[in-house]
């Protein structure tokens, strides 16, 4: 009877928590189970399964979904591949230690931070610089183009030439901007398909990136305006010549300079705008495809319909991006062309 007794006492102890009490000491042993810490004697919670509103609400959200467009210090792989590696910044700038911190939008001017886009344009300009250099060799030993690349890039830079530069700038001075058309051409469409690939994001969907090339165009356009007709004479240029009363000329053609010289900065205003919209929507569709197999993976056995029917149009929309990329690298250059050519020559 006094062994049940002292086997009871314990047992509802480790129930309530350790007692302070002395114990006896005697030399009778405590038959029953020991102490345990409150951490094991917790009661483990089963984690709630995702209902299909909460993961419409992570999977859909626009927050997660630009992640995979927008720029980022990491480049984000798949979790068997390693997860999030981040990108080397060897200057140290952060958003909290920005080289520019005159803010814009509540973001810094310039942080000077290292990232993902940066990182892709550099091997966008290495491959340009790599199959420029070879085929100048090839051209420059008289070889001529050989093999599938080469005569690829040969085709493309003979389509530029004569359908686009001449036409647009005219043959006389076609062969100065031909090497600038080039550029754009090339750069932009390597930066479209690298865009292509999965987990590393659409350069050209950054407004950051595509304003910089717009204001390359704007630079050439004014500056080889200005150099060709002078700085008066480039602006005087601007409003077309008109068989008008002076009467009318006195209101008219102050008004038509005024809205010429503001559509210089407008066009190009587009052209940006225009590039990285095509490709930022774009691609951000693709995204809301592909985040329905998240969702889907909540509708039991109608998750199979709904990720084969997701895998199938983010296919079909890959195809048509793949025709974008080199539709706005086209469009890109043909408009830029045109704007050189317009500052060439007297409207």
């Amino acid at each position: 009877m006094n062994v049940r007794q002292e086997t009871t006492v314990p047992s509802v102890q480790a129930a309530e928590g350790p007692s302070h009490a002395p114990q006896e000491s005697s030399g009778e042993a405590h038959v029953g189970p020991a102490p345990q810490s409150e951490s094991h004697s917790a009661e483990q919670v089963a984690p709630k399964p995702m209902t299909m509103d909460d993961a419409m609400k992570h999977f859909l959200n626009p927050e997660h979904l630009y992640e995979h467009v927008m720029d980022s210090n990491y480049i984000e792989l798949p979790q068997f591949l390693g997860g999030k590696i981040p990108i080397p910044n060897p200057l140290g700038f952060t958003e909290e230690k920005p080289l520019v911190a005159y803010q814009v939008g509540g973001k810094p001017l310039l942080t000077g931070q290292f990232t993902k886009f940066m990182a892709l344009e550099l091997v966008a300009a290495v491959i340009l610089l790599i199959a420029f250099v070879l085929a100048a060799r090839r051209t420059k030993t008289d070889r001529g183009p050989r093999g599938r690349i080469a005569n690829l890039l040969e085709t493309f830079v003979i389509f530029i030439r004569d359908e686009i530069a001449r036409p647009c700038i005219g043959t006389k001075d076609a062969y100065r901007f031909l090497p600038f058309l080039l550029t754009l051409f090339f750069f932009i469409l390597i930066l479209n398909l690298i865009g292509m690939l999965p987990w590393l994001g659409s350069v050209t969907g950054s407004i950051s990136v595509t304003a910089v090339l717009a204001i390359c165009t704007f630079v050439v356009v004014l500056g080889s305006g200005i150099k060709k007709m002078g700085l008066i004479q480039f602006f005087k240029a601007q409003v077309p010549h008109m068989d008008l009363p002076k009467v009318m000329s006195f209101w008219l053609v102050p008004m038509i300079w005024a809205i010429e010289v503001f559509s210089l900065g407008v066009k190009h205003f587009v052209l940006a705008i225009r590039l990285f919209a095509n490709m930022f929507g774009g691609h951000l569709v693709l995204a809301a495809f592909l985040a329905f197999i998240g969702v889907a993976a909540t509708a039991g056995f109608l998750g199979w319909g709904i990720s084969l029917g997701s895998i199938a149009m983010s296919i079909c929309f890959s195809l048509l991006e793949l025709l974008v990329a080199f539709l706005q690298a086209y469009i890109f250059t043909f408009l830029a062309a045109l704007f050189i050519g317009s500052a060439q020559h007297a409207h």
